[in-house]
């Protein structure tokens, strides 16, 4: 069993500071005792040390989960052990969580080699040479981008799983458009949390490929349903599965209502600003308070008084669909928050029911300048945040766009700053209270990317980059969106 002490050797600032055979609480008081700067050295380092650890872990997985194949029966190495399935087993040699386990069977078997693929995840005989080799582009075979990320250390498994699960195949003839989104997404990955970077892999996905889109949207709208049921104590409970413009616009309502409470922006406006304040001191859970909201939704079926139950912002689903001069409306549209995507024929007919707000950009989204009319950004202005920035810029931050506050990057009375989106950027309110009064700064040259400026000047500038299904959405990644066949 390896000791304390030589994994501490591995990492560079405990290096020599573990003695032989120390424990686990000697380790801790060391690490209690080291500067801020050493122990976040301490946990990039380790966290270093982990992922190798982990290609390991996740390399033996799939070749457990080779041997451990339907084919196989009883023969099969997982089975021979005592277990149904090498996610089985993985899970009891690791003490993990049984979709953790999963995951690492996913991952390993996607490491195997061309051959292989994902076939075993998909119930196919990994060992059948009838199966199709990979189809390749110039860019490489993308299944072969991510293992070499992952095996270079860019990507973790997780950050691997989220990729390759988002995009999925890609239909016949988009290979191309495939392999450069795969390597886009790789370089997003340091940036983005997991979380993110799936999704980003999905609206992606539909972007380019907005026949499949069409097709998977309505196939998660057959799929909606909500059932109640007594659980043995008696209350009652419920079950729900949304459609994609259903589950948009409930999670609308719920961010509209509970936004104070989940670190939205500050506000302004006396009144908004009396709301939000019962909001924070209401002695409800979150939970609680959006039960209540939703049977006051189902009591009502409409908003009778919107003020009154969510605040001065009317709720609403707000669909970005980009419209060329030249060849007219895309043919997937995106939500405001959170960059889901969804089908025009959504987008059209909510145009029908609620109109539709023109914004001109340039080929990266930038809307046009509003100049010094107002201190604050108007509404109007906010949208055009919301279409170019997508949400929180900071490197790192999921926040929606509706959870962000509008900063100047150039102060308005010390720099004369203009009230202009082209100086403005989308914060959520802890990275907006950070910049301020963390000695941050946010420079931009033009309409180039924003750079993050670190308090003590000396550390490497970050630029702040939109999302990168944004990036797609304005045509500036090529390929530009196209339309494929959809994948069988």
């Amino acid at each position: 069993m390896t000791t304390l002490d030589a994994i501490a050797a591995l990492i560079p600032t405990l290096a020599g500071r573990v003695n032989a055979g120390a424990s686990a609480s000697e380790v801790q008081a060391i690490i209690a005792g080291l500067e801020d700067v050493e122990v976040v050295a301490v946990r990039r380092e380790a966290g270093q040390v982990g992922a190798l650890v982990e290609q390991i872990q996740v390399m033996s997985a799939g070749v457990i989960a080779e041997r451990s194949s339907r084919e196989a029966g009883h023969s099969g190495l997982a089975q021979r052990l005592g277990h149904r399935s090498a996610a089985s087993l993985i899970q009891e040699l690791g003490g993990m969580a049984k979709g953790e386990a999963a995951r690492q069977v996913r991952v390993g078997e996607a490491l195997l080699d061309d051959a292989h693929g994902d076939a075993a995840s998909e119930g196919a005989d990994v060992g059948s040479p009838d199966r199709p080799r990979p189809e390749l582009s110039p860019f490489g075979d993308w299944r072969e981008t991510l293992r070499s990320g992952l095996r270079a250390g860019t990507l973790t498994s997780a950050q691997f799983d989220a990729i390759r699960r988002g995009l999925g195949d890609p239909p016949e003839g988009a290979v191309e458009a495939w392999a450069q989104a795969t390597t886009q997404l790789i370089d997003e990955a340091a940036r983005r949390t997991v979380e993110e970077l799936g999704a980003s892999a999905r609206t992606i996905r539909d972007i380019l490929d907005s026949d499949g889109a069409e097709a998977r949207f309505l196939a998660r709208y057959e799929r909606r349903s909500f059932r109640t049921w007594f659980d043995l104590d008696g209350a009652r409970r419920a079950s729900i599965a949304f459609d994609d413009e259903g589950g948009a616009f409930v999670d609308a309502i719920f961010a509209a209502a509970l936004r104070p409470r989940r670190g939205g922006p500050r506000f302004v406006d006396p009144d908004e600003k009396m709301h939000a304040e019962a909001l924070a001191t209401d002695p409800r859970s979150n939970d609680q308070l959006a039960y209540d909201l939703l049977l006051d939704l189902v009591r009502t079926g409409a908003l009778a008084d919107a003020d009154a139950v969510l605040g001065s912002r009317q709720v609403g689903l707000r669909l970005v669909q980009v419209t060329d001069r030249n060849h007219g409306p895309a043919p997937t549209a995106v939500t405001e928050d959170g960059l889901t995507a969804l089908p025009a024929t959504v987008a059209e007919r909510r145009i029908c029911d609620t109109g539709a707000l023109v914004v001109a950009v340039d080929s990266c989204g930038n809307p046009l300048d509003v100049g010094r009319e107002s201190r604050l950004f108007t509404s109007k202005q906010r949208i055009g945040l919301a279409i170019r920035d997508g949400g929180c810029r900071w490197n790192g931050c999921d926040r929606p766009a509706s959870y962000c506050e509008a900063h100047h990057i150039d102060e308005w009375a010390r720099d004369q700053g203009r009230t202009d989106i082209d100086r403005g950027i989308l914060l959520c309110r802890f990275h907006h209270m950070e910049l301020h009064h963390g000695g941050w700064r946010i420079t931009r040259e033009g309409k180039a990317d924003f750079v993050l400026h670190h308090p003590d000047g000396g550390r490497a500038q970050a630029l702040l980059r939109t999302r990168l299904p944004l990036r797609y959405a304005w045509g500036d990644i090529d390929p530009s969106p196209r339309r494929f066949r959809p994948a069988a």
